[in-house]
């Protein structure tokens, strides 16, 4: 593979990892009245005593409507809430913590109980995170990739609910974090990863790319190499569900090393290999 990250992967994959046993381990134990605040708190402790100091972002925690952003207009309202779960309600949990100067960014989309509509929609996301793949080894503009997205939700019969994100991403940058003892963060957000998005933005913008992948013309350029957190979130009424994981795009000429995910052995994707498996 090329790439300037060559040897750095390993990294990444690891805290990807953590933070997906995180959030497997933290759905086992959601039960009927658990609010999304404590659901929040039972990842951060989960990751704390894992040694987990610094984040992207702390925790987030979505039930029921909310994991659709229904009535969502200011940032404010995706943090975690006093919303209780109940038998058959739809959880999102949502991480992205720093761990050895490694940043990822996930989202796990589960359900307390059988609810086949959101099985449906969980099933839907496989055909997205192929689109991804596909067009971005094809070098189309981020902003047309994220075009062909949104018709893909149309015709599945979905809504776009990533729009409903500040500057509509489906995507952003990360990068490796300079270690510190002291890690503060500004609303829910490390300090130290927000510097690094500013960089990337200020030197994006002069050279004609953007760190933020959105429906925007700031996004109308070819992937730019790096490791981009994708999540494409699909809604339908008031049942949301996402996947969120680390996409790779390097400046190799080979479609196959041009771009990959940087992990199969995900929860969703395991789901999605074990339907097959028994249709």
């Amino acid at each position: 593979m090329a790439g300037r990250f060559d040897g750095e992967l390993h990294g990444f994959r690891a805290v990807q990892r953590l933070a997906y046993e995180c959030a497997e381990a933290v759905a086992g134990r959601l039960r009927p009245g658990v609010t999304e605040r404590e659901a929040a708190r039972m990842q951060r402790e989960w990751l704390r005593e894992r040694g987990v100091r610094d984040w992207f972002h702390l925790p987030f925690a979505w039930f029921g409507d909310r994991t659709a952003f229904t009535g969502f207009r200011v940032p404010l309202q995706f943090f975690p809430t006093g919303r209780r779960l109940e038998p058959g309600m739809p959880f999102i949990l949502d991480m992205a913590p720093v761990h050895r100067g490694f940043t990822a960014d996930v989202g796990y989309a589960g359900c307390l109980g059988p609810n086949p509509l959101h099985d449906r929609l969980l099933a839907d996301l496989e055909a997205h995170r192929a689109l991804i793949l596909r067009e971005v080894r094809e070098r189309r503009p981020l902003r047309e990739i994220y075009e062909n997205v949104d018709r893909l939700m149309v015709r599945q019969g979905y809504a776009n609910r990533h729009r409903a994100y500040p500057f509509g991403v489906i995507a952003h940058k990360v990068h490796r974090v300079r270690e510190r003892r002291w890690s503060p963060h500004l609303f829910g957000f490390g300090t130290q990863s927000l510097k690094g998005l500013a960089s990337d933005a200020l030197h994006g913008h002069r050279e004609g790319w953007s760190p933020l992948w959105s429906p925007y013309r700031f996004s109308d350029h070819p992937p730019r190499p790096g490791l981009w957190a994708v999540e494409p979130h699909l809604g339908f009424r008031g049942t949301g569900a996402k996947f969120e994981e680390l996409l790779v795009v390097t400046d190799s000429r080979d479609p196959q090393e041009s771009a990959f995910w940087l992990d199969d052995d995900l929860p969703h994707v395991r789901r999605w290999q074990e339907e097959r498996t028994a249709a």
